[in-house]
């Protein structure tokens, strides 16, 4: 019987999430801080806030969707919003460090799960549906970072 896509769904699914991963990181490739900082858009949404809230999403549903534990015992912001404010000691390399952290900590809880496995630590859900929710969200913000990227890079005002 000839082999079809779904025969590593698993790994086609890790594979899409660490591109994404990836393309989150680079959007602040050869930016300043100021830059990554930069305020765009009327929103908390900067490209340093964007991987500061993807690194809460990983905590979120790759762990405390999984373990149960607190947003205060996994050391992430207590809602979405939250997790776009940057502070005075937010800087590149210490939101690029705590995703990278957080990431692996993520690979490292899911690795032993099947897809067809059930957590509950946010409520009862399959594996997949936690990992085509982490998927979704980061395309989405991936989306935003290419965008706001774009514009910082064409000369955009940060004050407009």
């Amino acid at each position: 019987m000839a082999a079809t896509w779904t025969d590593d769904l698993r790994g086609r699914i890790d594979e899409l999430i660490d591109e994404y991963r990836a393309a989150l990181r680079a959007s602040l490739d050869g930016l300043t801080e100021e830059q990554a900082r930069a305020r765009l858009v009327p929103s908390k949404t900067t490209l340093l806030g964007l991987l500061k809230h993807v690194t809460y999403v990983e905590g979120v549903w790759f762990d405390q969707a999984v373990s149960g534990r607190t947003p205060q015992e996994i050391g992430i912001a207590t809602s979405p919003d939250r997790s776009f404010t940057l502070t005075r000691s937010d800087t590149v390399e210490s939101v690029l460090a705590a995703h990278a952290e957080r990431c692996e900590a993520s690979r490292q809880a899911m690795a032993a799960l099947a897809l067809d496995d059930t957590v509950t630590g946010r409520g009862e859900r399959a594996v997949w549906a936690l990992q085509l929710q982490v998927l979704r969200e980061l395309a989405h913000h991936a989306g935003h970072a290419d965008i706001l990227r774009e514009q910082l890079l064409a000369g955009a005002d940060p004050g407009s």
